[in-house]
C-alpha cells in the first residue's frame, strides 16, 4: 500500500458526528486511575517473536451475543441503581486495532447479571435464566447436580420479561478513547464462569436521544481471574448463591488468551475485597468490521491458563 493510498484510508475510515453537549459534559468518573492503569498489557505477537507495543494490540476476541442484550436505552456510566455488591470500576479503552490510535466518541455498552445471577429485564426467569434467584445460606456437602441452569453458549436472543434495567448502560469513549463505568462485581450461575457483556458502537451519530446508526464493531466480554472470584464468593450477597460455579478454564466461551480474550486487570485490596475492585483492559477492534455477536464465533480453543 502506498503512502497516498494509506492517507486517503485514514480519512475515509470513520466519521463520527457528535450532537448534544449534555453527554460529553460529564466527564471524571475514575479519574483517580493511575496514568500507567494500562502499562504492560499484552495482546500477543504481531509477525514474528517481537513484543507488541504498550498501546499496541491484536484484535480482541469475538465472542456471542446472548440471549439477555437488549438494545441501547441507558445513557450513564453509574449502571449500580440498587444492587447489593462489591463496588467495581471499569475501565476501558477502544483502539484502532490496526493503526493502535484511540477511537473517541464510539458508544460502549456493559450488560451483567448481579451478585446471585440474576440479569435485569429478564428477572422471571430467575438465575441465569434456569429458575428462580438463590436465596439463603450456602449448601453444605455435594455441589448441585442436573443440567445447567445458564442459557447455552449460542442460544437465541430472548425476549425481556420486564422493565427493570440495572447493570447495564451505554457511554461514550472520550478523545483518548477511555470510558469508565461504575457497577458491581458480577455473579455466577451454572454453565458460565464471572463476566461482563460489552459492544462497541462505530460511525454512528450522538443525538439527544441517544446513539444511532453506524455499526456495531466489536461484541465481547469481560472476564475475571479465578482468585478474584473466589475472594468475592466468601462476601454477602455472594455467598448466597448456591448455583454450582463453572471456573474461568471450563467456561465455553473464554479462549484462554489473556487480554486479548477479554481478561480483565484487577487492582484490589487482597486483604479485603469488599472495599472494592478496579477493572481495566484495552479493547482492540476494526472499526470498519460488523462484529454483532448473532453468528456463530470460531470455538475456543481448550483454556489451558488464565494468565495474561
Amino acid at each position: 500500500m502506498t503512502a497516498n493510498e494509506q492517507d486517503q484510508r485514514d480519512v475515509t475510515r470513520r466519521t463520527v458526528v457528535v450532537v448534544g453537549a449534555g453527554a460529553a459534559a460529564a466527564v471524571g468518573l475514575g479519574g483517580a486511575m493511575a496514568a500507567n492503569a494500562f502499562a504492560g498489557e499484552r495482546g500477543g505477537e504481531r509477525g514474528g517473536p517481537a513484543p507488541v507495543p504498550e498501546e499496541c494490540y491484536l484484535l480482541t476476541s469475538e465472542t456471542t451475543e446472548g440471549p439477555y442484550y437488549i438494545d441501547a436505552d441507558k445513557l450513564r456510566r453509574d449502571v449500580t441503581e440498587d444492587r447489593e455488591g462489591i463496588p467495581l470500576l471499569l475501565r476501558l479503552k477502544v483502539i484502532d486495532n490496526e493503526t493502535c490510535r484511540p477511537i473517541r466518541d464510539a458508544a460502549v455498552d456493559i450488560w451483567h447479571c448481579d451478585a446471585v445471577g440474576v440479569y435485569s429485564g429478564y428477572e422471571d426467569m430467575g438465575n441465569g435464566g434456569g429458575g428462580p434467584a438463590p436465596t439463603g445460606e450456602p449448601p453444605t456437602g455435594e455441589p448441585p447436580s442436573g443440567d445447567p441452569s445458564g442459557p447455552p453458549p449460542g442460544g437465541g436472543h430472548q425476549e425481556p420479561t420486564d422493565d427493570t434495567r440495572y447493570l447495564r448502560g451505554t457511554w461514550r469513549t472520550d478523545r483518548q478513547g477511555f470510558v469508565t463505568f461504575r457497577t458491581v462485581f458480577p455473579g455466577w450461575y451454572r454453565g458460565r464462569c464471572v463476566h461482563i457483556h460489552t459492544k462497541v458502537h462505530v460511525n454512528g451519530e450522538w443525538t439527544d436521544a441517544g446513539y444511532e446508526g453506524g455499526n456495531t464493531c466489536h461484541t465481547g466480554q469481560f472476564f475475571f481471574d479465578e482468585e478474584s472470584v473466589l475472594a468475592s464468593a466468601v462476601v454477602e450477597p455472594y455467598v448466597s448463591n448456591t448455583d454450582e460455579r463453572t471456573t474461568l478454564d471450563e467456561d465455553t466461551i473464554y479462549d484462554g488468551s489473556g487480554v486479548q480474550g477479554g481478561l480483565l486487570k484487577l487492582r484490589y485490596d487482597k486483604r479485603d475485597i469488599a472495599k472494592g475492585v478496579r477493572a481495566s483492559l484495552t479493547v482492540g477492534v476494526d472499526p470498519e468490521a460488523t462484529n454483532d455477536g448473532t453468528g456463530t464465533p470460531p470455538r475456543p480453543s481448550a483454556s489451558a491458563s488464565s494468565t495474561s
